[in-house]
């Protein structure tokens, strides 16, 4: 049993898929039976009110039907329901319900029952105001100091208060700058009106001063109103809280001290009457509802709040004293005095859970059954604890902790590039201008040790290369089952790709529904984007390599572009690129260096990454492990930033010639309609070289 979970005395579900909000839930005595208990007061946006007097024989007992006072259908939503004094010539409790476009009174009275069926209660409306306006919500209290009555306040979705002295309407006023609306309450200790703007602060407004402002029967000010003895609406006092409120609160247990409480959606402030914080806690959670109420220590006030992760926080003043879990996100919580016990804490969920709780623990009766009391055998302990240990031990090896090796794997996926370039070319669409693009095909194969549900795989190579085809999906693969797939990689832009990998992915879902990725990369020829050459001399740009071994005779690394019938080629190589340009390989017959030339710096890149790839790739088969490759020459900072301002300046000139091209577009289409609307003319008129202008408006274009 858990010490911080609300302890469930009574609860009940209100009614199927009904919904609700934070006005409501009230309780009062509001049968005037001078009990001193309170009844629970729920509406519904269904339009269902319903009036409970919980009674458990022991706590936990679900809704008895004599629990139910009262459960009325009113047809129209009910937005808020209060109890207080709102019939003039009587001081008993009266239930005030707000729907959307009326606001009803009712008398709640019960009639001594003769049988066992219990009382019957029936509900009696005093009266009721028909609004001009669409109500949001309401507030209560004596308001301009009156005594024994209650006046009621309903503000308005656009806005408007408006304020009824019980069975009258007194009048209406607008609240300045308003954009939505806010919590709004009374206080009657500063005879003043509390709400927070759209603005995000907290705004006071004195009755007085509502009383004697300009009238808002009308939205816009007339010359009459402008001509009349009333005042403009002025704020009594503004605290900016930087953030919207839930709910607005004004307390006032001890008549020397009167604080208003406002919950933000992030902080939890109380303020004194004149607007000053006197405290204020910041929340690590979002709240949904709160409630203060009277603590038993002297100059303090408690305060109950909810929020959206089902907790209940009860704090002393900004100390957190206790949290307790509910079964339902309340989103509004009171505390009642029910069947003599002080402190009830009654909640409501948005779909209608009502429960009453207590907090603390309940005395467990549950005893532990006793067991048969048996000799322990040692030996066999440690027996087990050591094949217990050997398991450990063998399951936190560093080779379980690393990925499974390929064997291993339940779905491999494997790229087989052809050393031979296609002997008939696959390229299409592709933007070279080169007599003939080549292509070199690929064989993707897809092992499956497992059952591997709607296999997909995507190849993916370096823009601007591009293949035949790059999607492919598969039924489900049945365990020690294969797929191939063959595809082509060839050139399409007409510019030099950054690197010669390609991808291959596969994703797939496992009879358990893990959705799972298995992966390779392969590697594509040079031959795929030059062929050889003859080698140049001069060359704008050259690179130099300094290498810790001999050079290598192009013959053993680049045998794919050496002819073997010339011997000329053993420490020069020539690039000739598809996209035109020229680079040039030279190995020193004296240092350990190479060197590449291009006239232009991009190509530079490519020839020195493949370079680099074959030695270290040649060395590896001689078992040599410490190969290195170091470049000791300056960084051509000064082309690269040359490269990027032509690029910057290629863009520009898009832009500008963009929007000429707008321009002329335009001024194309204006000529059309123009000669369109004289040809249409039954008497035509001089095309005043307007043929002309289309002419050369079209050349331009």
């Amino acid at each position: 049993m858990s010490l911080f979970k609300a302890r469930d005395w009574w609860s009940t579900i209100l009614g199927e898929k009904e919904e609700f909000d934070q006005g409501c839930l009230c309780v009062a005595d509001v049968d005037n039976s001078g009990s001193g208990q309170d009844k629970i007061i729920v509406g519904s946006y269904m339009g269902y009110l319903r009036i409970f007097n919980p009674y458990a024989v022991k706590p936990g007992d679900g809704v008895q039907p004599e629990d139910l006072l009262l459960e009325v259908q009113l047809r129209e939503p009910i937005l808020q329901v209060e109890v207080g004094k709102f019939v003039s010539g009587t001081e008993g409790l009266h239930l005030a319900v707000l729907h959307c476009r009326k606001l009803c009174v009712y008398a709640v009275s019960g009639t001594l029952g003769n049988v066992e069926h219990g009382n019957q209660y029936q509900i009696k409306l005093m009266y009721e105001h028909n609004l001009q306006r669409t109500a949001c919500n309401m507030t209560y209290g004596p308001f301009g100091g009156v005594k024994g009555r209650d006046l009621i306040c309903i503000q308005s979705m656009d806005g408007m208060l408006m304020f009824f002295e019980q069975e009258s309407y007194a009048f209406g006023r607008f609240l300045p700058g308003f954009l939505l609306p806010g919590p709004l309450t009374y206080s009657s200790r500063t005879d003043s009106f509390i709400t927070v703007s759209s603005s995000r602060q907290v705004e006071s407004y004195k009755y007085q001063v509502l009383a004697f402002a300009t009238d808002a029967d009308e939205r816009q000010e007339t010359e009459q109103q402008k001509l009349s003895p009333g005042k403009r609406l002025a704020v009594d006092w503004v605290l900016n809280i930087g953030e919207q409120a839930l709910d607005i609160c004004v307390v006032s247990f001890n008549q020397a001290v009167s604080s208003v409480f406002v919950l933000g959606e992030r902080n939890f402030y109380c303020l004194k009457d004149n607007g000053q914080i006197r405290f204020m806690k910041k929340l690590d959670y979002s709240p949904s509802c709160f409630i203060p109420y009277c603590s038993v220590k002297e100059g303090t006030i408690n305060t109950l709040v909810g929020n959206h992760s089902k907790m209940l926080n009860v704090y002393q003043d900004i100390t957190l004293k206790w949290a307790t879990q509910l079964p339902h996100i309340p989103v509004s919580v009171k505390v009642a005095n029910l069947q003599d016990l002080k402190g009830v804490i009654v909640s409501l969920s948005d779909n209608g859970h009502l429960q009453c709780s207590y907090l603390g623990t309940d005395p467990s009766l549950f005893q532990a059954p006793r067991v048969d009391s048996r000799e322990i055998n040692y030996e066999e302990f440690d027996a087990e604890m050591k094949e217990l240990q050997k398991i450990i031990k063998e399951a936190t090896k560093t080779q379980d902790i690393l990925p499974k090796s390929e064997k291993h794997r339940d779905l491999i996926v494997t790229a087989e590039v052809s050393p031979d370039m296609d002997a008939e070319s696959q390229a299409i669409d592709s933007e070279v201008k080169a007599e003939a693009v080549p292509s070199v095909t690929v064989k993707i194969t897809i092992q499956s040790r497992v059952t591997a549900q709607k296999p997909n795989l995507a190849v993916c190579v370096q823009a601007p290369l591009a293949v035949t085809c790059d999607q492919f999906v598969f039924d489900d693969l049945e365990p020690d089952s294969s797929e191939t797939m063959v595809l082509s990689v060839f050139l399409k832009g007409n510019c030099s790709p950054s690197e010669l990998e390609g991808n291959c992915v596969v994703s797939y879902n496992t009879p358990t529904g893990i959705l799972k990725v298995a992966q390779c990369n392969f590697r594509l020829p040079l031959r795929l984007v030059c062929f050889p050459t003859q080698p140049s001399k001069a060359a704008n740009h050259k690179l130099t390599i300094d290498t810790n071994k001999p050079p290598i005779s192009f013959l053993t690394v680049f045998p794919d572009f050496v002819d073997l019938s010339e011997d000329d080629h053993a420490n020069v190589l020539g690039f000739q690129f598809l996209t035109g340009s020229k680079t040039t390989l030279l190995a020193s017959k004296t240092s350990q260096r190479y060197r590449i030339q291009s006239d232009q710096l991009e190509d530079l890149w490519l020839i020195t990454k493949e370079l680099m790839l074959r030695l270290e790739e040649h060395f590896k088969k001689q078992n040599c492990e410490d190969f290195a490759c170091t470049f000791s020459g300056s960084i051509p900072l000064q082309e690269y930033f040359e490269l990027i301002d032509r690029h910057f300046e290629l863009r520009l000139n898009a832009e500008k010639f963009q929007e000429l091209l707008s321009e002329r577009a335009v001024q194309f289409r204006a000529i059309e309609r123009r000669l369109l609307t004289r040809f249409k003319d039954k008497t035509p008129a001089p095309l005043q070289h307007l043929d002309t202008l289309l002419e050369g408006t079209f050349r331009e274009v």
